[in-house]
């Protein structure tokens, strides 16, 4: 793999994709490093295993003449295949195709019906029965994460042994970078099954709540569930936000958040100290963490501090009350209340009323299965990250790269010939890097069905042009947690400075990964421009109890910065009322 930028082939057999989930988590185009030697190199044999495991299909379904059936690549933006996920829907009994579509993609204007591209083989009777089978003994049956534990347990190990790379050889750096791909490719099947049980579990207690006459309590019985390890973060910022509110931490971070670092480095003050003691045990536990932090290329928590501290420095004005142990509590009692009222209502019916119960463990079970094998799996990635960057920093000091992130503009298999020759890779990756950075302004087609259209035709970012709502417009989402609130808009297209909001302010975003999430602590609501109901920022939101809507589409370009608008999560309605 050296063809640049990464064009994929399409199927066939499943011609559908679509960025949708993806993304979400995924937002920017992969680096050829991370695609031949990390998330894609890895995800897409991991996903191939999920779908096996899940008991829907064997490995002979897949399209042996395509190499990315499920996660291809077009302009080096990813996409997932959305024909082998609706598929998965078809095949599971009580899902199908449109659940697939709502519960993991959310809104997609201008997607394709599943029966314009249904298959002959679709419709399996034998495949249905063995996922049946998965679906009760696996998903809804499971008592514990014991799996996801021992990954877990893995990985921190991998961590903890981490070798001092800067002693380490060129070629042991290179090594390093490529040791974990069985390990990735394990960690990425066990978080695409999680993701898949998530859905269905998710589903499966919509549908018992419709049934029952309450379908708004659907994302009420999976609020405030507790130990959902995206949430973890915004715990620990905030106790760090705490410390930060008085005194000379306060001062420093008065002083603002550039060079913030250095002078908490600096002093000797017993106060900034300990500050800097909880600060550094924060980010030793959360070093993978930021934006597109899934993008080896992308700068983390650990690499680049000013990230979580100036979202630390936006939770100082949030009050005490605000606290995310004080919001999921009050998250937690509406969930009980919830269920009290479902078990109420089906006290009468046995069947239903076991159902519910199977329904509701396991519904909360995976969600917290998902976010927990997402972030084990990020974990990882970390540790492909570092060495790469050491060898970045050796190429720079010696002349043969501008700056030690051009080391993943190689793919894995030039590796051996850089080492061998360092200089003669210098303008291959200059060129690279130029052509890297020009693609964030192109504007990936949202779904492709059959070929992908080239770059010659896809629309720039910078000639995207907005039509702003106005006063009393409503631009319709999907619900990503109840509650309505007022306040006012802060349109934010990164995490990178989240110093324009202010705490009880709305979040508006284009897509939420979890380095988005401690944010949500000093918003009153997120609206999202896409997502779904198990996206992180619909799971998170939930935990810290705030409304969210989720696929307001383009709300980020219709929504004016400043705008008093009001966020119904229930309806799923972002209304403006004054701009």
């Amino acid at each position: 793999m050296t063809d640049w930028p990464i064009f994929d082939r399409t199927s066939t057999t499943f011609p559908l994709y679509s960025r949708a989930n993806v993304g979400e988590i995924f937002p920017d185009p992969i680096s050829p490093l991370n695609a031949s030697a990390g998330f894609q190199a890895n995800l897409e044999p991991g996903w191939q295993d999920a779908f096996v495991a899940c008991k829907v299909w064997d490995h002979d379904l897949y399209d042996k003449a395509v190499d990315r059936n499920v996660l291809p690549a077009f302009g080096s933006y990813l996409y997932i295949n959305m024909s082998l996920m609706r598929l998965f829907g078809v095949r599971v009994p009580g899902m199908g195709a449109e659940a697939v579509d709502l519960q993991y993609f959310g809104d997609m204007p201008g997607i394709p019906s599943y029966e314009s591209e249904r298959r002959d083989f679709d419709d399996s009777p034998e495949f249905s029965a063995s996922a049946g089978q998965w679906l009760m003994e696996e998903v809804l049956l499971a008592k514990d994460l014991a799996t996801y534990d021992a990954d877990r347990a893995e990985v921190e190990k991998v961590r903890a042994a981490r070798p001092d790379l800067a002693a380490l050889t060129d070629a042991e750096l290179a090594e390093r970078i490529t040791a974990f791909a069985d390990l990735q490719r394990r960690l990425f099947q066990h978080h695409i099954e999680s993701s898949l049980k998530s859905g269905v579990g998710l589903g499966a207690i919509g549908q018992l709540a419709a049934a029952v006459g309450k379908p708004e309590l659907g994302l009420t019985l999976v609020s405030g569930i507790g130990d959902v390890d995206s949430a973890g973060p915004s715990t620990g910022m905030w106790a760090l936000s705490r410390k930060a509110r008085t005194g000379a931490v306060a001062a420093l971070f008065d002083g603002g958040v550039p060079g913030l670092p250095e002078r908490i480095a600096a002093s000797t003050d017993p106060a900034i100290a300990e500050f800097r003691a909880e600060l550094d045990a924060f980010l030793a536990e959360w070093d993978f963490r930021g934006p597109a932090e899934w993008e080896l290329r992308a700068l983390t928590w650990g690499l680049k501090p000013e990230l979580a501290l100036h979202t630390i420095d936006r939770m100082r004005g949030v009050g005490d009350d605000e606290a995310p142990a004080v919001k999921n509590a009050q998250r937690a009692r509406e969930r009980e209340e919830a269920t009290a009222i479902v078990r109420a209502i089906v006290a009468g019916n046995e069947e239903l009323a076991g159902q519910f119960e199977v329904s509701l463990a396991a519904a909360a079970l995976w969600l917290r299965g998902r976010e927990r094998s997402r972030t084990t799996s990020a974990m990882l990635v970390h540790e492909l990250r570092l060495p790469a960057l050491e060898l970045g920093r050796r190429g720079t000091a010696a002349g043969h790269l501008d700056d030690p992130r051009q080391i993943f503009m190689l793919f894995a298999d030039e590796l051996p010939a850089y080492l061998a020759d360092p200089g003669s890779f210098t303008g291959t990756v200059r060129e690279r890097e130029r052509v890297y950075l020009e693609l964030f302004d192109y504007e990936p087609p949202f779904v492709v069905v059959g070929e992908a259209p080239p770059l010659s035709e896809w629309k720039r970012r910078s000639d995207r042009t907005h039509t702003a709502a106005v006063a009393g417009e409503i631009i319709q989402g999907v619900s990503g947690c109840t509650g309505v609130t007022r306040g006012r808009a802060r349109v934010l297209t990164d995490p990178d400075d989240p110093s324009a909001l202010e705490p009880g302010e709305i979040l508006v975003a284009p897509i939420t990964d979890p380095s988005w999430t401690p944010l949500f602590v000093a918003a009153s609501a997120v609206v999202v421009d896409v997502g779904a109901p198990f996206s992180h920022a619909a799971i998170v939101s939930r935990e810290l109890g705030i409304p969210c809507v989720v696929s307001a589409t383009d709300a980020t370009g219709r929504v004016p910065d400043g705008a008093l608008i009001e966020v119904d999560g229930t309806a799923a309605t972002v209304t403006i009322l004054e701009v």
